[in-house]
């Protein structure tokens, strides 16, 4: 970067886990047991010896053959476990049918209107092997593509396991995308079935799933038979010959199955990334690593015990979802639960209620989604009894320090440390992130997993130990995407090329005195305000910092003098009310908080920030109604009617 990010904020508060805690955690039982004393020496000795410290975590599951070697690097292409013969579904289902977890919850499942239900692990174990045996009835086979275009119902999860039992890479498409891109996506594939569903529930309405992705199936010529859930129950045009109706296929199907045995590096499944702006990167992951690298995380990172109730809040069709709510809990053995409607529907205590309801343990959700329940106040939280969490966690974005405050005090009770964990589709695991033994300071990812070197660099790819710069890991990871489907050009220029040798995450961050990360944003939210270059997330930490705001969005808008102006949206607390004299408060309180060079040039207030239905602020959509741009495609916003409330916010 031409010039340093001004890191601007100071975050100084610091919190520890209790003596309890960490006497009782996985990690502090694992470095007993080889004979490492405290975390400092750890990550020494991890640092130093990688391939030792994965060899010993990946013992930990069962392979058909041991692997030759642990680790094959040459920059930028890794192979993790190979000579290993292994299969992911093998792991997370059919070795647990051998143990007394056979009979153990799996999947708690809570639909949107209240009901429940609820699989063993040898239920989830038959129904897979009885849809991979329909898959291979229908012609699929070991490197097939398979698209899977589901809500968050128990047969996405079924689905995945199939595929990956057979060897098929499935490739999921978040079910709030609007048909297009499940089209692009599943043409990128070539994908011989798709599945999809009739309809699903969001917010009590119905989503007619299947009759959108009808208007599309005609111009995806590689797609053979379209399997289709029935669990709206809405009315739909099944087409002879094509569509198939999931229990239909299924209800003939032995419920035994051969697991196909993959090579370690054998591909496991492909996931899109959004593709707001230009085409979708097809992310590529393997059976071995990957399995080996959200096990090991999900266990030292959030601690998962074999009593405990796990509830990863997010969409399966994120990568946090195909990590934290499908892969790495079963290969634990955990117990999971899984919510198929919206946070705070049909009241803002939905997540709470079910927290208490099922005794939840361990709780991962998104900033977004904690500061929209700061907007509709602690009143929520304090209905329910939340004592049985242990552990919290935060993913998807940096989260501000004043959500992370609230998060603690109001859902955790002051007591439960916060998981901030770093990572992206294409790193598969976490890879900067706290653990249960280490200090937190609010708003930080912490530090980088055991093996992992992470840097910040210049533009000339130089370290950097004031200010902010380009977020670059220096070191392979078993979780690693080994390349972009179809595109291995993309995959050397879009991430090696611009410091060889180096990952570029595409994100800005900061190292402080102590080491601690503090990830800023992706590079393209960096504002320039007069030769300034400042964090758009710094800017909106300060604002949601005042006791008024529940959200804000910052673009910049260009400027003759300054390059860019500072532009906020900002949405208020319950019982708040936008005034002139609230605008002028809040650049006085940015001024406090960062200084005079950050104060928004102007300020809005809205009712709700536009938004996709993962939650996720489209800040491209807010800087094109700035600059007075077309907006672009906005159907995969949840909330399209924010877009107009824009115009009269400035």
């Amino acid at each position: 970067m031409s010039n340093e990010l001004d890191a601007l904020l100071k975050e100084n508060r610091l919190f520890q886990p209790s003596d309890d805690l960490i006497e009782k955690s996985n990690i502090q039982k694992w470095m007993k047991h080889h004979e490492i004393t405290d975390y400092d020496e750890l990550l020494e000795r991890a640092g130093n010896d990688p391939e030792w410290f994965w060899d010993e975590l990946a013992r930990e599951l069962e392979w058909f053959q041991p692997y030759k070697n642990i680790l094959k690097w040459d920059s930028p292409h890794a192979e993790w476990f190979s000579g290993g013969k292994f299969n992911i579904t093998h792991n997370a289902l059919d070795r647990h049918i051998k143990t007394w977890r056979k009979n153990k919850v799996a999947y708690i499942w809570e639909g949107e209107s209240g009901q429940v239900k609820k699989l063993t692990y040898y239920d989830l174990y038959r129904k897979v092997n009885q849809m991979a045996n329909a898959l291979r009835g229908l012609g699929v086979k070991k490197g097939d593509r398979v698209a899977i275009y589901l809500p968050m119902i128990l047969e996405l999860p079924i689905a995945m396991l199939a595929c990956a039992k057979i060897g098929a890479l499935h490739s999921v498409v978040f079910s709030g995308f609007w048909s297009k891109a499940f089209q692009e996506r599943a043409n990128d594939a070539q994908v011989k079935v798709a599945i999809t569903v009739d309809g699903f529930y969001r917010r009590g309405q119905i989503i007619p799933l299947k009759e959108n992705v009808d208007m599309v199936l005609d111009d995806i010529p590689s797609l053979e038979k379209l399997i289709v859930v029935q669990h709206a129950k809405c009315p739909v045009q099944m087409k002879s010959g094509r569509d198939l109706w999931w229990d239909e296929i299924i209800q003939d199907q032995e419920r035994e199955c051969a697991t196909e045995i993959m090579d370690a590096e054998d591909p496991l499944f492909i996931l899109y990334t959004s593709g707001t702006t230009g085409k979708p990167k097809g992310v590529l992951h393997v059976h071995g690593g990957y399995a080996v690298g959200v096990y090991a995380t999900l266990k030292l990172v959030f601690d998962l015990k074999d009593k405990d109730i796990w509830w990863c809040a997010a969409d399966i069709g994120w990568i946090t979802g195909h990590s934290y709510i499908v892969y790495a809990p079963l290969l634990m053995g955990a117990t999971s639960v899984m919510y198929e409607g919206a946070p705070d529907y049909p009241d803002p205590d939905r997540l709470w209620k079910m927290i208490e309801n099922y005794g939840v343990n361990v709780f991962y959700t998104a900033p977004t989604t904690i500061r929209l329940f700061m907007k509709h106040g602690e009143k929520w939280p304090q209905k329910h009894d939340l004592t049985s969490l242990r552990l919290l966690g935060s993913v998807g974005e940096p989260i501000n320090p004043e959500a992370w405050m609230w998060y603690h005090k109001h859902v955790g009770n002051r007591q439960c440390p916060i998981m901030d964990t770093w990572w992206q589709t294409e790193t598969g695991m976490h890879l900067i992130t706290p653990l249960p033994i280490t200090s937190l300071k609010p708003g930080s990812a912490f530090k980088p997993f055991p093996t992992i070197k992470a840097d910040v660099v210049d533009d000339n790819g130089k370290s950097i130990s004031e200010g902010g710069g380009h977020l670059v890991i220096r070191t392979p990871w078993p979780a690693m995407f080994r390349t972009l489907y179809k595109d291995p050009e993309r995959y050397v220029d879009a991430y090696w090329s611009t410091f060889p040798g180096l990952y570029l995450s595409g994100d800005v961050a900061r190292i402080d005195q102590e080491g601690y990360f503090w990830i800023q944003g992706r590079e393209d939210d960096v504002l320039n305000i007069a030769g300034h270059r400042i964090s758009a997330a710094e800017v909106e930490s300060a604002l949601v910092s005042h006791v008024k705001v529940a959200e804000a969005a910052v673009v910049g808008k260009p400027d003759p003098v300054k390059g860019e102006e500072i532009c906020s949206f900002v949405t208020l607390k319950e019982g708040f009310n936008p005034t002139p004299r609230l605008k002028h408060l809040l650049r006085e309180h940015v001024r406090q908080e960062i200084g005079p060079i950050a104060s928004p040039a102007y300020i809005g207030f809205v009712e709700d920030l536009p938004k996709t239905r993962s939650g996720k602020i489209m800040r491209r959509v807010i800087k094109a109604k700035v600059e007075g741009n077309d907006v672009g495609d906005i159907s995969t916003l949840a909330n399209p009617e924010a877009v107009d409330g824009l115009d009269h916010a400035l």
